[in-house]
């Protein structure tokens, strides 16, 4: 069992930057592949980013590339979304999730609220 929450969301203006925490709980949190994902108002959850439970593969969803950065530190058991060059589109409720793989979550956190004024 893995019990996740988040942090970190707030209220930024576009252009600006924000970085989204994870605090896992659980001995497995290391051998967890981690995501992170988001959910706009009236549209469906979609994937922002993936990180391999060793940390050394990441990926991306095209609309985040080259703009956000996921990082994870298995001795304090957490996760990080960077988030930079915030546009409007980046509102949303972003949660995180673990899994055995990646983008196959089987535990989410509660999520935290980004919004980026234009």
């Amino acid at each position: 069992q893995v019990q996740l929450v988040e942090s970190g969301g707030g209220l930024v203006q576009a252009g600006g930057s924000l970085r989204l925490s994870c605090a896992g709980s659980g001995r497995s949190f290391s051998s967890y592949a981690m995501d992170w994902f988001r959910q706009a108002p009236g549209k469906e959850r979609e994937f922002v980013a993936a990180i391999e439970w060793h940390g050394h593969r990441t990926y991306y969803a095209d609309s985040v590339k080259g703009r956000f950065t996921i990082s994870r530190d298995n001795t304090q058991n957490m996760v990080y979304l960077q988030m930079n060059s915030l546009k409007a589109e980046d509102t949303a409720i972003y949660y995180c999730a673990s899994g055995v793989s990646i983008m196959s979550p089987e535990y989410w956190g509660q999520g935290t609220q980004v919004t980026v004024s234009s």
